[in-house]
């Protein structure tokens, strides 16, 4: 009987090992690299490859990165994001491809094991490139494409000791493209499958290398001859849900491909377990050859959704799947993450534009085009996440990446899928270098760069490819065929009708960013400053997929990029409405605030121009985001706001720099995106309240103050409100309250400040909107008295802090209040830094809260730094 017991447990021992072990070990190849111009040195990629080699004359090198990259490391060229710096590199249009074609090389240990291969991924390579491994090409052919993975089994060019060499030589994408100032220079850049935005853009100057290098990640894996890829995860999640912890069920549908790289037959079973039960499918793969297996359709009993932000939690699941072989055993292991979701859409009649619905909910979508994270593709998990957070933090619920950049990489998703933002991603087109109109400043008519780019089967090889790599991630919603202006004929259809109903058949595919099928009869804009009554009385298109403003940060910002002689504000002229701006603004793109800022006085100094820049920007996004709240189903199913962020030190249309530093329109866009949210229409001087719950009515009691100088007015209106779900709607037609706002002084302007309880004591939301005096101007502004604050910050555990504000003025109204983390030491800012509320205003007697999350660096120890309007800063230490 003991004997038995033991062999029970024996064998219940491998079957553990069989279940618990890994079968493909991965890791990158990031450290170590070398890399010089491949015109300074003679030698072959066979001698280069070959171990022992020595690299005479190579400098390090960043991979993944850029030759930039790796020329900024080195200290070869100055900084391109700082002042006037990029003029001072080589544009490759000038120098020749030569220039920035580049060897890159590393060393890597690894050995041939009987049964096992070793396999070579890139995922990502700018533009072509030939590979070699101790001694040997690999490649028979250059291989190109921006957008394009490789994988390559090396297990047979190893070496015996386990020493070896890898070597690339990366060539740039040709034509480069001349950057004489048009939208992607002269358009030709567009004939590779590449970046655009490289020959330049109206919110960056060019990128001289175009990117060239290997700007993704490289890795070794260790396989058995069977490998599980492109694994797809399919949810169905039937009928209208809530975020309720109890659910009916879900359908998950489970494929994967399997490879067989033996010289045998493989016959064995994929497998994965959910909820207790376990799913497989039997399979028999030739040798040398791959086959699509799909699984049982499973039912998953009281699924955990994941939802868009907003509407509820963005719960994550997670299966391991397993290839077993007969004979074998476990082959390979691969876990998935996704999850359970349905996206669908409609079409609004009313509006004449497409609805999002997610698990059978209706979105209106908030949402922001986004370029890149770096513009020279130096990216991080951590720092999409920073990025991607400070997007959900705005209270917004979809992101639009541009296509004029890249397909973003699963790191940016991940952070989308965390923070519950949809995602509508474009494809490598954009209206500019692909032919939608006649412009001057390209090399090719219309006709011509209609046809870019060149290699269509390449194109549709990277689509191919990169709908397989980010399909399972929920936060995917929409595929877009390109910015403003759809792929050639023949691309379109295939892609349309074949790759994606094959690939991925339950995403919306729109044909470009404001195709037909989104919005009717529509374009995009305004990208410049508007009054803010525009948002409210101006019909704009169904679902505009590009409407934004200006965007500058304030003077901690500009000084990080333009040198102390530049910092010097523009100065507009009111006749003929012309401004004029130092040569380092103009060159960082600097977008006018036509009278704007003037309306606040005139500055005194860059620092002046930059702080009342930020009222501008507060009140510009603001406007935007409540002018199509206000009309959301009736005039509109969504809006994305043009854009939230620049890649580069651009002066233009952004919510933070590049630096990770938010400015005040980050916190306009957060106040007039909040799920549920009062609000004034200053066209029929009416209060209105948007709720953005799907399934809830809220409600509320609304309350006011108006402040004028002394005179501060207090209104309580003790009707209840009941505001149905997913609605705006007006609870107040105020004549008494617009008599008081236009009336109640002659001269200077005022303060209007809505709120809503859920109960006598529970401020839900709340708004406060500046009026101008009668001359038209808010120069009143400047001769507010100080209030009397009292701020304290508190420690709240790892990261966190709590600042509390009380306004203990009876009349004075303490306006316009920002708050930032900096190092006690050296006053410099700590970033990234994220608040649930900024550029507060409290009126007299008034009391906030401010909560502030970071995270904690070595040797810096934070203290508050507190910019009232009118006071100047004040430095306060954060209690424990």
């Amino acid at each position: 009987m003991i004997v038995r017991f033991r062999i029970i447990l024996f064998f219940l021992s491998l079957v553990f090992i069989v279940f618990s072990a890994h079968a493909n070990p991965k890791y990158e190849l990031n450290k170590g690299w070398q890399c010089i111009r491949a015109n300074k040195t003679e030698k072959t990629g066979e001698e280069i490859s070959a171990p022992g080699t020595k690299l005479s004359g190579w400098m390090p090198a960043v991979v993944p990165g850029t030759v930039l990259t790796s020329l900024l490391y080195n200290k070869l060229i100055p900084d391109p994001f700082y002042g006037m710096n990029n003029k001072q590199i080589p544009d490759i249009f000038d120098s020749g491809c030569h220039y920035y074609t580049y060897w890159f090389v590393t060393d890597f240990i690894e050995k041939a094991v009987a049964g096992e291969h070793v396999l070579l991924h890139f995922r990502g390579v700018n533009y072509g490139c030939n590979i070699y491994v101790n001694g040997k090409k690999l490649n028979a052919t250059e291989l190109n494409g921006m957008f394009i993975r490789r994988t390559i089994d090396i297990t047979n060019y190893l070496t015996k000791d386990g020493k070896n060499r890898l070597a690339v030589i990366v060539f740039p994408p040709e034509p480069v493209g001349n950057p004489n100032g048009g939208q992607g220079g002269d358009g030709t850049i567009a004939r590779s499958i590449t970046n655009q935005y490289t020959a330049g853009w109206d919110w960056i100057q060019p990128v001289h290398d175009r990117n060239t290098g290997i700007w993704d990640k490289v890795y070794i894996e260790r396989t058995k001859a069977g490998k599980l890829e492109d694994i797809h995860v399919v949810s169905r999640v039937p009928g209208k849900r809530t975020n309720d912890e109890q659910q009916s069920p879900a359908m998950l549908q489970v494929s994967a491909t399997v490879r067989n790289r033996g010289d045998r037959v493989m016959n064995g079973v994929v497998q994965y377990e959910l909820q207790g039960r376990v799913l497989s499918q039997r399979i028999s793969v030739p040798p040398h050859a791959s086959e699509l297996v799909v699984l049982p359709t499973a039912g998953i009993k009281n699924p955990k959704l994941w939802w868009p932000n907003g509407y509820g939690r963005q719960d994550m699941t997670r299966i391991t799947m397993r290839l077993l072989a007969d004979g074998m055993g476990l082959c390979d292991e691969e876990d998935v993450t996704f999850g359970i979701r349905e996206i669908n859409t409609a079409w609004n009649t009313k509006t004449q534009s497409r609805e999002i619905y997610v698990n059978g909910h209706r979105v209106f979508i908030k949402g922001g085009n986004w370029i890149l994270s770096d513009a020279m593709l130096r990216f991080s998990k951590e720092r999409y996440d920073a990025e991607l957070r400070y997007h959900k933090d705005m209270n917004l619920n979809m992101v639009r990446v541009w296509g004029g950049g890249i397909t973003e990489r699963p790191e940016f998703y991940d952070a989308c899928d965390k923070y519950g933002l949809l995602v509508m991603q474009d494809m490598w087109m954009t209206g500019d270098c692909n032919g939608r109109w006649h412009d001057t400043y390209k090399k090719d008519d219309t006709t011509k760069r209609r046809k870019y780019p060149d290699d269509h089967k390449l194109w549709l090889a990277a689509c191919e490819d990169q709908i397989k790599m980010l399909r399972n991630h929920p936060s995917l919603a929409m595929w877009c065929g390109g910015n403003e202006f759809p792929p050639p004929v023949d691309m379109l259809i295939h892609l349309r009708d074949s790759i994606l109903p094959r690939l991925d058949g339950t995403r919306y595919f729109f044909e470009h960013s404001n195709h037909d099928s989104m919005s009717l009869h529509a374009h995009d804009g305004p990208y410049t400053i508007q009054k803010e009554k525009h948002f409210w009385e101006h019909k704009s298109y169904g679902f505009n997929s590009e409407v934004g403003s200006v965007g500058i940060g304030d003077i901690e910002s500009l000084e990080r990029f333009i040198p102390a002689a530049n910092l010097v504000p523009p100065l507009y002229e009111r006749v003929g409405g012309k401004w004029f701006a130092d040569s380092v603004w103009q060159y960082h793109k600097y977008s006018s605030y036509d009278s704007a800022v003037e309306a606040y006085g005139h500055p005194l100094n860059a620092s002046d121009f930059a702080k009342k820049a930020q009222l501008v920007n507060y009140n510009q996004y603001r406007a935007i985001m409540e002018g199509f709240r206000s009309r959301m189903w009736d005039w509109y199913t969504g809006v994305m706001v043009w854009k939230t962020q620049n890649p580069w030190t651009a002066m233009v249309g952004q919510m933070y720099d590049v630096y990770l530093d938010p400015n005040a329109g980050m916190f306009g866009l957060q106040s007039g995106a909040k799920s549920l949210h009062v609000m004034y229409d200053p066209i029929w001087k009416s209060v209105m309240v948007a709720n953005s719950d799907p399934a809830l009515s809220k409600k509320v009691k609304l309350r006011y103050i108006i402040s004028k100088g002394s005179n501060n007015i207090q209104g309580i209106n003790d009707s209840d409100y009941v505001i149905p779900p997913d609605t705006c709607i007006v609870i107040a037609r105020a004549p008494d309250l617009e008599r008081r706002i236009d009336t109640a002084d002659s001269t200077s302007g005022g303060f209007l400040v809505l709120r809503l309880y859920d109960a006598p004591k529970s401020i839900v939301d709340d708004n406060t909107y500046w009026f101008p005096g009668k001359d038209g101007t808010y120069k009143w502004l400047s001769s507010l008295r100080p209030a009397e604050m009292d701020i304290t910050a508190t420690a709240n555990g790892k990261g966190k802090i709590i600042v509390s504000i009380k306004n203990r003025s009876d009349a004075n109204f303490s306006f316009f209040n920002h708050f930032s983390l900096v190092d006690e030491r050296t006053k410099k800012r700590i970033l990234p830094v994220f608040c649930n509320n900024n550029y507060i205003s409290v009126p007299p007697e008034g009391k906030k809260t401010v909560v502030i999350e970071y995270n904690e660096q070595k040797g810096i120890t934070p203290m508050l730094c507190v910019d009232e309007w009118n006071t100047g800063k004040r430095y306060i230490d954060i209690k424990k």
